[in-house]
């Protein structure tokens, strides 16, 4: 009889020998000469599975664990939430789902580990993340939550991980979870963190995101290891009902004649090292390319320098901290969240009008306390470099300025939903974005519009 069995990330499949079904007619399953074994990769196990089952073989599955646990929550769906669940049953409980920061996507995910009541591994891309989720989950399920990453290694029926623990921990627990849950999946198109998804046999997948679609295109790696996007609802489509009605406030600086003449210069540089070099420019893997030829290639040094020279003149000019301090003067009243590329540039305007700042240097427990004297309303505004985008739990504010920024949608989907929750006055929330004229900068704005 054929075996399955869960080995080193592997699916092994015994007792090939001895049956009429061969390696090479079942799927992902080839010959490992070194071991003198048949294998798959572990996410093929529900495609081989469900290949065994339609030809009518019979095997002893040693990997599928049984686990059932009974769960409840006290969540009331919103129709879209329930929705979002019903079309991911639909495609046999696999699948994306696409909803803006605020709309609620730990509600359905909490949903569908109780709905499917078994063995359950939630991927989260930080550890801040990795802590609320736990918190989450032991109190709406009142049982113990194991944990991979922050110093804890605890297994459990429900496990929280890491992507960089759950990486680590994959060759020994892949065969021990019959779901998964990849929150903010669009960091699984990353190439080290697609062994996560290879190494886990669990038939159930579920990917949450704001910004599924990547720059890269790695999204459709993430569609063969997860399932493809089943439902997704925009900013737009929520704004007002489930979401706070929104204004995107787009302002022009110049930059100064000094900012002007610097910018020029390595810009021109930098473009004029793009008419011989076969780049384009229209795609990250351009970008990608350049840094590899700066290793070897003098020039195109120079011109990948000139290009990170001309990008921080305009995201740093001196008219976007003074406009910040006119928006701040006629938003005293609001809560308010300002957004930067560079972390000398949160020093700065920490500095100069006195916020809180928070960046990647700030320790955990600094920004634990930060946050909860926004929260609490002690503070009404803080300045952040990028780490505020995802993965933290950041109190409601109701205007958001972003003084520069990487461009992407994603970035920019995430920095709004960051004022988007529903607000208890049912006011407005502002995104005011601060863009240097006549630069990369205001090409990238108007391709948004």
């Amino acid at each position: 009889m054929l075996t399955l069995t869960f080995e080193d990330g592997t699916v092994r499949v015994g007792g090939l020998a001895e049956s009429d079904v061969s390696a090479a007619d079942l799927p992902g399953v080839a010959w490992d000469d070194r071991g003198l074994v048949a294998r798959a990769p572990a996410y093929r196990y529900a495609d081989l599975r469900a290949s065994l089952d339609e030809r009518g073989l019979d095997y002893e599955d040693r990997i599928r664990p049984e686990t059932n646990l009974n769960l409840s929550h006290a969540y009331d769906l919103r129709d879209y939430q329930r929705g979002a669940l019903d079309a991911w049953h639909a495609n046999d409980d696999r699948g994306v789902l696409e909803l803006p920061t605020g709309a609620g996507k730990t509600v359905v995910a909490v949903a569908a580990i109780a709905a499917l009541g078994g063995s359950t591994l939630i991927v989260v891309p930080t550890v801040d993340l990795l802590n609320q989720w736990r918190r989450e989950l032991e109190t709406e399920f009142d049982i113990s939550v194991g944990q991979f990453g922050g110093g804890e290694q605890t297994q459990e029926a429900i496990t929280v991980s890491t992507y960089d623990s759950a990486y680590l921990r994959a060759d020994d627990v892949g065969g021990d979870f019959e779901f998964v849950v990849f929150d903010e999946v669009h960091h699984l198109g990353g190439e080290g963190y697609r062994d996560v998804a290879r190494l886990l046999t669990a038939p159930a997948r579920l990917g949450l995101t704001a910004t599924f679609e990547r720059p890269d295109g790695a999204h459709e790696v993430i569609a063969d290891l997860v399932g493809p996007k089943v439902y997704d609802l925009s900013v737009d489509d929520l704004a007002g009902d489930h979401l706070a009605e929104y204004e995107v406030r787009r302002i022009e600086v110049d930059l100064t004649p000094a900012e002007r003449e610097r910018y020029e210069e390595a810009q021109g540089t930098f473009v004029d090292y793009l008419k011989t070099s076969n780049l384009s420019f229209r795609s990250g893997s351009d970008y990608q390319k350049l840094v590899m030829r700066s290793g070897t290639d003098p020039r195109a040094r120079e011109a990948l320098l000139a290009k990170q020279r001309a990008r921080r003149i305009m995201m740093n000019a001196d008219q976007k901290v003074e406009t910040l301090g006119r928006i701040l003067d006629r938003h005293c009243d609001d809560r308010v969240i300002v957004f930067t590329a560079h972390t000398d540039l949160v020093y700065r305007l920490s500095e100069r009008y006195l916020l809180p700042a928070i960046t990647s240097e700030t320790a955990a427990s600094e920004r634990r306390e930060l946050l909860e004297r926004f929260r609490d309303g002690t503070y009404s505004r803080v300045v952040t470099a990028n780490v505020l985008d995802e993965g933290v739990d950041v109190p409601d504010a109701n205007v958001a300025v972003l003084l520069a920024g990487s461009g992407s949608e994603r970035e920019f989907t995430q920095r709004l939903g960051r004022v988007l929750r529903p607000k208890t006055d049912g006011g407005a929330a502002i995104l005011y974005e601060l863009v240097s004229a006549e630069t990369a900068e205001e090409r990238v704005a108007q391709r948004r519009r």
